[in-house]
C-alpha cells in the first residue's frame, strides 16, 4: 500500500524522499496557459532527464499525467522501474506535453490514440536529437508516425535545492548507476529478454563509463606507484 499523505507530504518515508515527492507534486500542480494543472491532463507525453540534463526516458499516458508519472517516480510500480530500465533516483527533471485538445476523449477513441502516438514519437525523436548518446533508456523504440507540431511543454527540476548537490555528486551517481546495471544484467541473465533490454544495458554502461571517466579526469593528480610489498 502506498504511503499516506497529509499537507506536509507523504508519511512513512524519509525526509529526503518526502521532499522530492512534494517537489514532484508542486511541478504537476503547475498551471498551464489554459488555467488547468498540467498533472490533470489525461492525455499527454512526458520525458525524464538526469542530472546532466540528458534525456533518459520517454512515455505517454491517457490515464492522467500525474497518475502515470507518479507510478514511475512515487509508487515505482511500472515495468520500466521493476525491470531496472528506469531508476527514479536518476531523474532530476521532468518535461510534459499535455494534450488538452483530447481531454474528455474516451481511451478507446482511435483518433485520439493516433494523435497521442504521434506526439510520443515526435517527442522521442526530439529527445534523441538532444541526447549526446543518441539514445534513451526505453526498452523499445516508439513506433514511427508522421511528426506533428507539439503543444508547449513545461519542464522543471524535481530535486529540492538542499538535496541537489548531494544527489548530483558523481561518486553517488556512479555507485547508483553501477548497482542499476548489475540488477539489469542479472535480469537479463535469468530471463528470456528482448534485444531492446540488452540495448538499455549497453546504453547504461556507456553512461557509466562517461561519468566515471569525467570523475577520474576531474580528480587530477597521479596514480600512485606501489613498490613491491607496499600498500596504497
Amino acid at each position: 500500500m502506498p504511503p499516506q499523505e497529509n499537507e506536509n507530504g507523504p508519511q512513512g518515508v524519509s525526509q529526503d524522499v518526502a521532499a522530492i515527492r512534494l517537489q514532484i507534486r508542486s511541478f504537476l500542480d503547475t498551471t498551464d496557459s489554459n488555467g488547468e494543472k498540467i498533472g490533470k491532463a489525461i492525455w499527454g507525453v512526458y520525458a525524464f532527464y538526469d542530472y546532466d540534463r540528458e534525456p533518459i526516458y520517454v512515455g505517454q499516458t491517457n490515464e492522467m499525467l500525474q497518475v502515470r508519472i507518479g507510478r514511475h517516480l512515487t509508487n515505482q510500480r511500472t515495468d520500466a522501474v521493476a525491470m531496472n530500465v528506469l531508476d527514479p533516483f536518476e531523474v532530476a527533471e521532468i518535461e510534459v506535453w499535455p494534450l488538452w485538445e483530447l481531454q474528455g476523449k474516451d481511451k478507446k477513441d482511435r483518433e485520439a490514440k493516433r494523435i497521442l502516438n504521434a506526439a510520443e514519437y515526435t517527442v522521442f525523436q526530439h529527445v534523441l536529437s538532444q541526447s549526446s548518446f543518441g539514445a534513451v533508456l526505453n526498452e523499445g523504440d516508439i513506433a514511427p508516425t508522421d511528426l506533428i507540431e507539439l503543444p508547449p511543454s513545461t519542464r522543471s527540476g524535481i530535486i529540492p535545492d538542499n538535496l541537489y548537490e548531494q544527489r548530483k555528486h558523481p561518486d553517488v551517481r556512479i555507485a547508483r548507476r553501477a548497482t542499476t546495471i548489475a540488477a539489469l544484467a542479472r535480469v537479463i541473465s535469468e530471463r528470456k529478454v528482448s534485444k531492446g533490454l540488452r540495448r538499455t544495458l549497453m546504453t547504461q554502461a556507456l553512461r557509466l563509463e562517461r561519468l566515471a571517466t569525467q570523475r577520474y579526469n576531474e580528480i587530477g593528480g597521479v596514480v600512485p606507484t606501489v613498490e613491491p610489498g607496499e600498500e596504497v
